[in-house]
C-alpha cells in the first residue's frame, strides 16, 4: 500500500505530468501519420533521456505508448488508411461510418471505448503484479534466460507468414547485439577494428534505422497528403459515447482478452484487433452490418488494442521480456534510465513499477480526452501532404542519432540498419523480430553466463528450465503443425494449382545471401576466442544461418522478372545516400545551417511552398535546434557556418 501511495504522489507532481503530457501530445502526432507507430516513435524519444529522473523519463515513454493506438484512430475513421497495424481492424467499419456522415460517432466511440481498455489494462497490470510477485522472486538467472528464449521464439514464430524468415530476423538481431565487449569476459567481439564499435551499437540508432528512416522515406516517395479527399467529422459525438455504454460488456470482455494476450510476446498488434473484431461479430445475433458501418466493429479492437499495450507491459517489467516491438525499445528506454527489469521491479524497485502503472493509467485517459478536444484540427492535419512534414521529420531522426555518440559513426550505423529495415520491409521479414532480438541481446547473454557461472552446465537440467524449453519447443512446432494441417484440408484442386513450396524471389536470395556472409564474418572473428566470449555469437550464428538455410531448401527458387521490385527499393535505396550526404555535410557546414538550408530548399523547390511558409518552417527549426541545444548542452558539429550563424543570433 505505501508502494501504491509513493506512486500516485509522484505523478502528480508538476514535472512528472508536464512530461506526461508531452509524451500523450507526441503520441498524438505520430500516431496520425500512417506507418510509424511506437516503435519509430519512441525511437525518436530515445536521445533526450540521458539524465532524465527515472520515473520522470519513464511517464513520457509511457505517455507515448499509451496514445499511439488511440492517436492513429483518426486516419483509420478518416480516410480508411491504418495507423498502425494496430488500427486495422478499426478501419473495416470506422470508414463507412465516416463515409456515412457519422465520423464523428465512430471516433467518439473509437476514443471512449480506448480510454476504458487503456485503464482496465492498467487494472490489470497493477493485480497482476501482486499475483505473479512471489513467481519472480522465485527465479534464478536460468529461468529468465530461458524466459528471454521463449520470447525471443514466440516472436519470431508469430512475427510474419514464415516461421524461418521470423527466426532469421531474430538471430540477426541478437548476432549485431553482441557486437562490442563480451560480459563475461570483457574481450571485443566482431568491431572490425572500427573504434566506434568496441562500445557497440546503440540501441537509438538501430530503432530509428530499422523504422522510423524506412517509413518515412516511403511516405516521402509516395508524396501525398495523409488523406487524399476529407471526411466531414459530421455529428454525433454524443452518440457515439452512448455506444459504448450501451455496450459495455463488450468493453470489458475485449480490455480483458486484450491484456491477456498483450502478456504474451509476440501476440501484440494487430492480432488481437482481428481477434476481437471477430469475437463481436460471432458473439452479435445480427452480423449484417459488420463490415458496412457496425459501431460495434470500431468499439471491440479500440478497447483491445489500448489494454493490450497495458498488457504487454507485464513480461517485459518481471522479465525483461518485451511482449512487442513497442514493449522492445521502451526496454531499451528503461536501460538508458539505468533501471533493469525482473525481479528488482517487484523488489527494491517496487513503488516505480506502481508509478509506471498509474502514469499508464493516467496517459489513457489524457489521451482519449485530448483526442476528442482536438479532433477537429488534427481531422485537418491529415490533409496537408507529407513532403511538407518530411524535412522536419528527418531532421529529428538525424538529430536523434547523432545524440547517440556524437560522431559520425551515429550517422554511418544509421545508413546501414536503414539499408537494412528496406530490404526486410521490401521482402517482407519481420523487423519487430530483429529489433527484439538486438534488444534482448544483452540480456540473454548476461543471464546465460551467470547460470553457468552459478550452476555449470546442470542449469539445463533445473524444472524450471524444462518447462520453459518445452513451451519454447511447443510455440515453434505447433504454427508448423497447423500450417500442414490447413495446407491438407484445402481441396485437391486448389493444391494442384498452387506450388508445393513457396518460391523465394530475388530480394529474398539477396538477403539471405547477406546474412550468411555476415555469419561467416562473425565466425571467423570469435571462433579462437575463450568459451565464454564466444558462446552466445556462435548461438546467434547458428540460428541466423541454419534458419537462412532453411529457406534456400524448403523453398523452390525461382527466377526473377527483370527489374521485379527493384525500382521501388532502387529509389528507396537512393535516398538513403542522399540522407548520408546531407550528414557529412553537418561536419562540413555545420548541423544547424545544413538542417535549416536543406529544410528551406526541399519545401520550397521540392513540394513548391512559398518562400513564406518555407522560410517560416525553416526558422521555427532554427529557433528548435539553438533552443534545444543549450537545454541539452549539446555540441554540435560546428563546420564552417555555425559559429558565423550563432554569432549572428547572439547579437
Amino acid at each position: 500500500m505505501n508502494e501504491l501511495l509513493a506512486a500516485l504522489g509522484q505523478i502528480l507532481t508538476v514535472v512528472h505530468l508536464s512530461y506526461l503530457v508531452l509524451g500523450v501530445v507526441i503520441g498524438l502526432i505520430i500516431g496520425i501519420i500512417p506507418g510509424l507507430g511506437g516503435i519509430a516513435g519512441m525511437s525518436l524519444l530515445l536521445p533526450f533521456l540521458y539524465g532524465m529522473e527515472p520515473s520522470v523519463g519513464l511517464g513520457m515513454l509511457m505517455g507515448l505508448v499509451a496514445v499511439v493506438p488511440t492517436g492513429d484512430t483518426f486516419t483509420s475513421v478518416l480516410m480508411g488508411i491504418p495507423g498502425s497495424s494496430a488500427s486495422q481492424a478499426t478501419v473495416m467499419d470506422g470508414f463507412p461510418l465516416a463515409k456515412q456522415g457519422q465520423a464523428a460517432r465512430a471516433l467518439s466511440a473509437a476514443f471512449t471505448s480506448s480510454l476504458i481498455g487503456g485503464v482496465a489494462g492498467a487494472i490489470i497490470l497493477s493485480g497482476f503484479i501482486i499475483v505473479a510477485r512471489p513467481l519472480v522472486l522465485s527465479f534464478s538467472s536460468a529461468e529468465l534466460f530461458m524466459l528471454t528464449l521463449l520470447g525471443l521464439s514466440v516472436v519470431a514464430a508469430l512475427s510474419g507468414g514464415n516461421l524461418f524468415k521470423g527466426l532469421a530476423a531474430c538471430g540477426v538481431g541478437l548476432l549485431v547485439g553482441t557486437i562490442g565487449a563480451a560480459p563475461a569476459t570483457g574481450e571485443f567481439r566482431m568491431t572490425l577494428g572500427i573504434d566506434y564499435l568496441y562500445d557497440g551499437i546503440p540501441l537509438v540508432v538501430v530503432g530509428l534505422g530499422i523504422f522510423a528512416l524506412p517509413e518515412i522515406i516511403e511516405l516521402l516517395i509516395r508524396n501525398k497528403s495523409i488523406s487524399g479527399k476529407g471526411n466531414t467529422l459530421g455529428s454525433g459525438w454524443g452518440q457515439g459515447v452512448k455506444d459504448v455504454f450501451r455496450n459495455l460488456p463488450l468493453v470489458g470482455k475485449c480490455s480483458v482478452f486484450g491484456s491477456l494476450v498483450g502478456a504474451i510476446p509476440g501476440l501484440a498488434g494487430s492480432v488481437v484487433d482481428w481477434m476481437t473484431y471477430g469475437f463481436a461479430m460471432q458473439s452479435s445475433k445480427d452480423k449484417s452490418n459488420f463490415g458496412k458501418g457496425d459501431i460495434r466493429g470500431v468499439i471491440a479492437p479500440e478497447s483491445a488494442n489500448n489494454a493490450c499495450a497495458s498488457g504487454s507491459m507485464i513480461p517485459t517489467l518481471l522479465f525483461g521480456v518485451p511482449g512487442s516491438g513497442t514493449a522492445a525499445v521502451f526496454l531499451g528506454g528503461m536501460l538508458l534510465l539505468g533501471i533493469q527489469p525482473g525481479i528488482s521491479m517487484v523488489g527494491s524497485n517496487l513503488s516505480l513499477t506502481y508509478t509506471i502503472v498509474w502514469s499508464l493509467a493516467l496517459a489513457n485517459i489524457l489521451g482519449a480526452l485530448l483526442c476528442l478536444g482536438l479532433a477537429s484540427p488534427v481531422a485537418m492535419l491529415t490533409r496537408i501532404p507529407f513532403s511538407r512534414m518530411a524535412p522536419v521529420l528527418l531532421t529529428l531522426i538525424l538529430f536523434a542519432a547523432y545524440q547517440a555518440t556524437q560522431s559520425l559513426g551515429d550517422f554511418v550505423v544509421l545508413a546501414v540498419i536503414a539499408t537494412l529495415g528496406i530490404l526486410l520491409k521490401s521482402a517482407n521479414w519481420s523487423r519487430p523480430a530483429f529489433l527484439i532480438g538486438f534488444v534482448l541481446a544483452a540480456g540473454a547473454e548476461n543471464y546465460f553466463f551467470q547460470s553457468i557461472q552459478f550452476y555449470g552446465y546442470g542449469w539445463m537440467q533445473r524444472p524450471g528450465v524444462l518447462i520453459i524449453a518445452t513451451l519454447i519447443l511447443l510455440s515453434i512446432v505447433v504454427p508448423l503443425i497447423r500450417k500442414r494441417l490447413a495446407a491438407k484440408a484445402q481441396p485437391q484442386e486448389d493444391s494442384l494449382e498452387q506450388p508445393a513450396r513457396t518460391p523465394l524471389n530475388w530480394l529474398d536470395g539477396a538477403i539471405i545471401a547477406l546474412l550468411l556472409i555476415a555469419c561467416a564474418i562473425a565466425l571467423f572473428d570469435v571462433w579462437g576466442r575463450s568459451e565464454l566470449t564466444r558462446a552466445f555469437p556462435l548461438f546467434a550464428i547458428l540460428l541466423t544461418a541454419g534458419s537462412a538455410l532453411a529457406l534456400v531448401f524448403g523453398s523452390r527458387r525461382r527466377k526473377a522478372e527483370p527489374g521485379t521490385g527493384s525500382q521501388k527499393v532502387g529509389r528507396e535505396l537512393l535516398y538513403i545516400s542522399l540522407f548520408l550526404g546531407i550528414a557529412l555535410l553537418y561536419f562540413t557546414l555545420g548541423f544547424i545551417s545544413t538542417s535549416v538550408v536543406f529544410t528551406l530548399l526541399f519545401l520550397r523547390l521540392f513540394t513548391g511552398s512559398r518562400w513564406r511558409l518555407s522560410g517560416t518552417v525553416a526558422a521555427g527549426q532554427l529557433l528548435f535546434l539553438v533552443g534545444i541545444g543549450k537545454a541539452m548542452s549539446i555540441d554540435y558539429p560546428a563546420g564552417l557556418l555555425d559559429p558565423y550563424l550563432l554569432s549572428l543570433i547572439n547579437l
